[in-house]
């Protein structure tokens, strides 16, 4: 058997050794991120990713460690995003947009997509105030609401490389686009009146709808409401008939566009 210190220093010396094949892995993921935006290619490609991670399977067969070695590898895929979201912009991504055109889903979404944290400035509220939504709309009305909502927002300014979902009366508030342009970009996703109806008729939690959930009166709404959020908007994204992946990876092109 080997002394305990000569096995220690083939360890150190492995550890060196991967340090610089991690330091090669990033710059070659960074690398790939700017030849992508350079030629206008899609930013996160999901096929790709599943063929690596196949490929490393059969790569380790029935080793031992497969399991903790696929582990390894997934949490250096996390890491590789981070480096491409940062090479991509160092700013935060803000939603905005009324209820049901997405917000949430996108959020999840590009939360995964890029590695980046999330931020739902609505739950953040429910978190504070220790009740649903709905219940501090009735016991304590919308105005007090909306200065719950601001302090949210003020609260983020600082974060950083943060998706943040807005509620859908965020930005009627000027104070609220202020504080969130200091750090963010902000992006309106759009859907129709009768897309957002779909999406939110068997939701009990809206309270700005209780006995009106109907087209007419979200239309009525979203016309109040549409000067502010394309004043707000730095960039515009419709969700009609797209899915979310499509959504993000539009998304993703107007960023990088807006950058320029």
């Amino acid at each position: 058997m080997r002394e305990l210190n000569e096995i220690r220093k083939d360890l150190n010396r492995c550890d060196m050794e991967i340090l610089d094949l991690l330091r090669r892995r990033l710059s070659y993921a960074a690398e790939i991120m700017e030849y992508k935006k350079e030629q206008g290619l899609p930013i996160f490609q999901m096929e790709e990713e599943k063929l690596r991670h196949e490929t490393l399977q059969a790569a380790l067969g029935d080793h031992d460690y497969c399991d903790e070695l696929l582990r390894i590898f997934k949490q250096i895929d996390e890491e590789i995003k981070c480096v491409q979201s940062k090479r991509l912009f160092d700013h935060n991504i803000a939603l905005i947009g009324f209820m049901g055109t997405g917000k949430s889903t996108v959020s999840e979404y590009l939360r995964d997509m890029l590695a980046m944290k999330e931020v739902d400035v609505d739950a953040m509220i429910v978190e504070d105030q220790k009740m649903p939504i709905r219940d501090i709309f009735e016991k304590y009305g919308e105005e007090y609401f909306r200065d719950c909502e601001s302090n949210a927002i003020l609260n983020l300014q600082n974060c950083s490389q943060t998706i943040i979902s807005c509620g859908g009366g965020a930005v009627i508030r000027e104070e609220n686009v202020k504080n969130l342009k200091k750090g963010s970009c902000i992006v309106l996703l759009t859907a129709s009146p009768e897309t957002i109806l779909e999406r939110v008729k068997d939701d009990g939690g809206r309270p700005i709808l209780n006995g009106n959930m109907n087209v007419e009166f979200i239309k009525e709404l979203m016309a109040k409401r549409k000067d502010f959020y394309e004043k707000a908007a730095d960039i515009i994204v419709e969700t009609d008939h797209k899915s979310v992946q499509q959504i993000c990876e539009e998304l993703i092109i107007s960023l990088i566009q807006f950058e320029h």
